[in-house]
């Protein structure tokens, strides 16, 4: 009996890594006008992001249907395989919920644990890679669902836009209309808590945005993985993952493009950082503290997007 390791593809697991740890994504849906795309399939990354930046017609997202779902458990779950499916956070998207709907479609006979990340990007993609190699480790069903739990707990984000264009185009700006103009000049830098992004700097400059993230990383203690994630700036990318190659071994540091259903709203020139630390405690404490020290945005009111807002 083998743990099959399912997640989707805002967990923007390269295609190379998918392949050589044996994890399915299930692709969300981009969408330019009445041409609908399946996120990493159907439309490569520099096709999206130049048809982001040069045409009038801004994309919508949407997750995965519990068909899509259902479907590939059914697929893995021949021969009696196990199913771990660990999604985007259930306060972005309706995935998850989507995943539980495919799960009771697939029936009783496929063995399916669906999890909640509380993240996005890499942060999900990290916890998916240490799922697979836990399974092909030989750890059963029990220890690999207990080490992403421990997993969530530990992993920790923060991203830098360099511009809210894409955020506002999409619907995703807060109430603070009258505050557009400034808002628009305004690199501001968000971290995952609970599941959900928050502003907690604003910038003037790019590079003061990158250095909030190397300063995030530094200041945590035992980082046992990471990943620095892009849109449209790869040697950035790599000159920042050089920064890194100090604190953590090259083979457990990753870079990563942000995929379309995420690139949607990030836009061109986002940067983040994504880590995964050893043990939960001291770890958090600290990185709790460096974050208490950078001062709050409270105005404009800056809300990340759902990516798939039925009727809304």
């Amino acid at each position: 009996m083998t743990i099959r390791i399912v997640t989707d593809s805002t967990s923007d697991i390269s295609p190379e890594l998918a392949r050589d740890f044996g994890v399915t994504i299930v692709p969300m849906y981009v969408r330019f006008g009445n041409e609908n795309y399946r996120d990493g399939i159907d439309i490569t990354m520099d096709d999206f992001y130049r048809r982001l930046t040069d045409t009038q017609v801004h994309p919508a997202t949407s997750q995965p249907t519990p068909s899509d779902f259902a479907k590939v458990y059914t697929e893995l779950a021949a021969g009696g395989n196990q199913i771990v499916s660990i999604h985007v956070s259930s306060k972005l998207s309706g995935t998850y919920n989507s995943a539980l709907q495919g799960k009771e479609m697939a029936g009783p006979k496929c063995n399916i644990t669906v999890m909640d990340s509380e993240s996005v990007t890499m942060g999900l993609g990290m916890m998916a890679l240490l799922a697979a190699r836990m399974a092909k480790g030989g750890n059963n069903l029990q220890q690999v669902t207990a080490g992403i739990k421990q997993a969530i707990a530990n992993t920790h984000l923060m991203g830098t836009f360099d511009t809210l264009k894409y955020l506002v185009i999409g619907g995703r700006i807060g109430k603070a209309k009258a505050l557009l103009g400034s808002v628009l000049n305004v690199k501001p830098v968000l971290v995952m808590r609970e599941g959900e992004l928050h502003p907690v700097s604003n910038v003037r400059t790019h590079a003061k945005g990158v250095e909030k993230l190397v300063e995030f990383v530094k200041n945590a203690l035992h980082v046992e993985e990471l990943a620095v994630v892009h849109t449209t700036t790869p040697d950035e990318a790599n000159s920042l993952k050089d920064r890194f190659l100090s604190i953590i071994q090259s083979n457990r540091l990753y870079v990563a493009r942000l995929g379309p259903a995420l690139g949607t709203y990030g836009g061109p020139g986002m940067l983040a950082v994504a880590f995964r630390t050893i043990s939960g405690n001291v770890e958090q404490k600290d990185e709790k503290s460096l974050i208490n020290r950078i001062p709050k945005i409270h105005k404009p009111d800056i809300h990340m997007p759902r990516l798939h807002l039925p009727g809304r």
